[in-house]
């Protein structure tokens, strides 16, 4: 929904959207909602540990992705691939289950965050700048606790 308010919201051509899901289905289905924005968004079916953007990023928003990442190296593997793909100053806005949250969602392990828990594993490059809290519910009807977070990061360009 955030890519798409923010296509929306652009009044120039130099707004660009990136969407990239392991899922060929979750693609499609982000395609269809979007056809009317045409080359302005981009699409990567293509691991997130493992992407390899075009160019840098001035946002990156994860909902609900990272908390999926229940092993150390892929955690670390994200935050690399979040490091080089964020522009110096570039804002990152995630979501994930809150520690309160489930423990599994759609029969898959998660890990639960809260402000301090996200920063020790996105590192000292990443200032926060607000979390907050919110309920979700599923479909069914189901409440499921989500914690979200807006980071800079405050990484150094190498020169």
């Amino acid at each position: 929904m955030l890519r798409r308010r923010l296509v929306r919201a652009a009044f120039d051509d130099e707004l660009t959207a990136r969407g990239t899901d392991v899922s060929a289905a979750a693609l499609a289905l982000s395609k269809k909602r979007l056809v009317n924005w045409g080359d302005r968004v981009h699409w990567y079916e293509e691991d997130v540990t493992r992407f390899r953007p075009p160019n840098r990023f001035s946002l990156w928003h994860d909902r609900a992705v990272f908390h999926f990442l229940t092993g150390k190296t892929d955690r670390q593997s994200y935050v690399n691939v979040l490091k080089q793909s964020l522009e110096p100053g570039g804002h990152l806005i995630m979501l994930t289950f809150a520690l309160d949250g489930p423990a599994r969602c759609s029969g898959l392990d998660i890990v639960q965050y809260d402000a301090d828990k996200l920063c020790a594993e996105l590192g000292t490059d990443f200032e926060l700048v607000e979390s907050g809290r919110e309920i979700h519910f599923t479909p069914s009807g189901k409440q499921q606790n989500f914690a979200y977070f807006w980071l800079i990061n405050t990484q150094e360009p190498c020169i």
